[in-house]
């Protein structure tokens, strides 16, 4: 009996029981990221897929209709976005190096980032709504703004584009959102000390989840407002 609460008590408090070993662990929940990443580009090829097909049906009412998008708050959401990817691997980075103060600061410097995106998310979303530039049946654009007529832009087939604008655009946003949320959670626990170079994986593995939510919009900027 003695032998085995020795073996009991050297087992770290992280492992949980049915993994032998905290490389075991790491690997599993690793392993599981990667497979809800695969569903998270699953998700976003088809609606990268239907961006596709509509735009090769309708090349000259997407880019008219893209003229609508502000590219500068595009661009500035992207630049955000890279800085946060930066701060994240940093806190992986602090995270195994035991420099606990700096993984504090490293997390909520990228949850200040993904703040910022959202406000500028707000704004062009109620900029548009503002001229009634919704999606699907409510589509009706009036009003001018920035030297633009919007009426202009009330062509057939102007409102499948706005439709998967706001559909690609709000369901990336609503990723950022659980990022935010998950990066709170990581700063509650980093702060407690719960996180060294023995046990990272929470930390690693949200980063994984929020380099995705980086590439996806990667993607989503140049398709939607450049060209």
């Amino acid at each position: 009996m003695a032998e085995v609460s020795t073996v009991k008590a050297e087992r770290p408090e992280h492992l949980h029981h049915h993994f032998v070993s905290s490389e075991q662990q790491f690997d599993a929940a690793k392993m599981g990221m990667w497979l809800f990443l695969v569903t998270e580009i699953l998700l976003f090829s088809g609606m990268f897929v239907a961006y596709t097909v509509f735009r090769i049906w309708y090349p000259e009412v997407f880019s008219h209709s893209a003229e609508l998008l502000n590219w500068r708050l595009g661009g500035l959401n992207t630049i955000v976005l890279l800085a946060s990817s930066f701060t994240v691997a940093m806190g992986v980075h602090y995270a195994q190096t035991n420099e606990r103060k700096k993984l504090v600061r490293a997390l909520i410097l990228t949850i200040f980032f993904a703040s910022i995106f959202m406000v500028v998310k707000y704004f062009e979303y109620t900029g548009k709504f503002a001229h009634g530039v919704f999606p699907g049946i409510n589509f009706n654009p009036h009003g001018t703004a920035g030297g633009l007529d919007y009426a202009a832009y009330n062509i057939p087939f102007a409102a499948q584009f706005f439709s998967i604008y706001f559909v690609m655009t709000g369901i990336h946003g609503l990723h950022v959102l659980i990022g935010i949320g998950l990066f709170t959670w990581l700063v509650i626990r980093a702060n407690k000390g719960h996180f060294s170079s023995e046990y990272y994986t929470p930390v690693e593995i949200t980063g994984l989840y929020w380099h995705l939510v980086d590439i996806i919009w990667i993607f989503l900027f140049p398709l939607l407002y450049l060209i």
